[in-house]
């Protein structure tokens, strides 16, 4: 270009995604020591996503939770807060057996009687 300056797409918004090219030496002189302007540091990799599980597989492995919970404490009275690990994955045990609870009605009749085998208490 004419001014010395190498060409980059411009963006206006706040998170630009758009490609750029990296400034000359004296673009980035400029940019740090005149205008203060650092560049960003580099974001770290997104960590891989898991594959989803259907609802059948986190039923089971809420259940086996529950039963790891119950062979361990003796009862169901889970805190709503309470995280369990099963096999090194976390489960939100207790957001579970509440819900369990207040949804009885609506849950299939055999998975009733499985959290019932189990031990739990439905009031």
């Amino acid at each position: 270009m004419a001014n010395g300056l190498t060409p980059r797409t411009s963006c206006f918004s706040l998170r630009c995604t758009a490609p750029t090219t990296v400034p000359s030496g004296e673009q980035q002189w400029l940019l740090g020591e005149v205008l203060g302007i650092e560049p960003l540091p580099e974001r770290p990799p997104v960590p891989a996503v898991s594959p989803r599980r259907s609802r059948a597989q986190k039923w089971e492995a809420n259940l086996a939770a529950s039963r790891q919970y119950r062979t361990r404490e003796g009862h169901l009275n889970v805190p709503r807060s309470h995280i369990e690990t099963v096999d090194g994955a976390e489960l939100a045990l207790g957001v579970f057996i509440a819900n369990a609870r207040t949804r009885k009605a609506s849950l299939a009749p055999e998975r009733v009687e499985e959290l019932s085998a189990v031990g739990m208490r439905w009031q």
